[in-house]
């Protein structure tokens, strides 16, 4: 029986979904800022009236949506959004689907080790993942292309900044997985998947209304925050570090918890 297999012929469907939205995300915002940049004057004026405070919240204190690089900045946060939901979604149901449905005692009683098993899920959910990164960064290039043509942009601040998706991603997959097994049966996945993505961009947003350095060492949104990518040219590395310390142990724990859960068998 191939586990990977099945289990991505589950998911494609949503890869699918998901990639269309950022796509679509991706064009349609990348369109209406690139023609903000011959109203220079205008756009500094309007965001003058808005309150620092709100600016912090939404990571635009410092953003200039008159270049490629500042108004691109604005549009990934929403791609992040979007990016850590699926991975959410993925993570807290690559378990609990058997045991929510009531057939893992059908799938756990074949001839194949837990590890192995939970192995095969974990790949099935990167492939999907990375489908929908290459995605992002197919129509994050084609958009500033076509949108933003003849402007000059710092290409490595660009790259430095799609390539922070992978660890993004990660994070909430592992974070999600790990918190699916510590918690008794997950009968719908949203909830779950929602709580913890807004919870942490509110953290973020929180963290910069409030000037709290510790609420950084939280949420990945400030781990991989563009402002910062764009304007240093390079991570937090302290910050990315700590994310990956946290994909690592989460990973960890999955595999042990998931060695010795029990499984609810159907009445």
């Amino acid at each position: 029986m191939n586990i990977y297999k099945q289990e991505f012929k589950m998911s494609y469907r949503s890869v699918i979904v998901w990639s269309l939205a950022i796509v679509l995300i991706v064009f349609s915002m990348v369109g209406i800022y690139s023609g903000l940049g011959a109203d220079a004057d205008f756009v500094n004026e309007m965001m003058a009236e808005f309150p620092e405070e709100l600016l912090m919240a939404f990571g635009m204190e410092e953003l200039d949506f008159t270049s490629v690089l500042g108004s691109y900045s604005f549009v990934f946060l929403f791609c992040q959004i979007c990016l850590a939901i699926q991975a959410a979604n993925y993570g807290f149901s690559m378990v609990s689907i058997e045991e929510r449905e009531l057939t893992a005692d059908f799938l756990l009683a074949k001839p194949v080790a837990r590890p192995k098993i939970l192995t095969s899920k974990l790949f099935s959910a990167l492939t999907g993942m990375s489908i929908t990164n290459i995605v992002v960064w197919i129509a994050s290039l084609v958009a500033i292309s076509i949108y933003w043509a003849g402007s000059e942009y710092d290409s490595n601040a660009l790259i430095l900044l799609l390539m922070s998706i992978a660890v993004f991603q990660l994070f909430f997959l592992s974070v999600g997985m790990v918190i699916s097994l510590l918690v008794k049966r997950v009968r719908n996945v949203t909830p779950y998947s929602m709580a913890l993505v807004f919870g942490m961009y509110v953290l973020n947003a929180f963290g910069g209304m409030l000037g709290e350095d510790t609420l950084d060492l939280i949420t990945p949104f400030k781990h991989f925050d563009p402002n910062y990518i764009i304007k240093n040219v390079g991570y937090d590395l302290p910050l990315a570090l700590l994310s990956v310390v946290v994909i690592v142990l989460s990973i960890t724990g999955s595999y042990l918890l998931y060695a010795r859960r029990d499984i609810p068998a159907p009445i």
